[in-house]
């Protein structure tokens, strides 16, 4: 399997219709309505980065996006929370998730990141312990459907 180059960048309001299309693909009925979408692409105290790759067809080069990362800085609660994390099928296991977690760790600079991850996505949960995280909760029924959430945290 050939694997695409892919760069991480910071995402702005431009790539709105791109996000909506990630969460739509990863999330399902849990994909963020419009306006937390907009939020997370202006609100301060946002880290907002993007996973793209060149696709070229027809001949015409594009950039694409393939993935997305967003992270809210809790400065009182020396905290980090990931707020979605979230890479189109095609795409996965490429090492971008990997690359976006830890970049937007490393844009909040804070001591303690935190996230939730549905109790069922196993390939997430492996991902996260692999980078350090711990189980330190639940959210009973959090999602859709009744699904539990996990709390991970991470200290750095």
């Amino acid at each position: 399997m050939l694997v695409a180059p892919f760069q991480i960048e910071t995402a702005t309001w431009h790539d709105l219709n791109a996000l909506r299309q990630v969460e739509k693909v990863c999330f399902g009925e849990d994909a963020w309505p419009l306006l937390d979408l907009i939020a997370a692409l202006t609100f301060p105290n946002i880290i907002r980065l993007k996973a793209t790759i060149e696709n070229s067809m027809d001949g015409k080069a594009s950039t694409i996006m393939v993935g997305f990362v967003g992270g809210e800085i809790k400065t009182s609660e020396r905290t980090g929370w990931i707020t979605t994390l979230g890479v189109l099928p095609p795409n996965r296991r490429q090492g971008i998730a990997r690359s976006l977690l830890l970049a937007c760790e490393e844009r909040m600079g804070m001591p303690k990141v935190k996230l939730s991850v549905r109790r069922s996505n196993l390939a997430a949960l492996q991902l996260y312990r692999e980078q350090g995280y711990n189980q330190t909760g639940v959210w009973s029924h959090y999602y859709l459907g009744g699904e539990d959430a996990l709390v991970l945290e991470k200290e750095r």
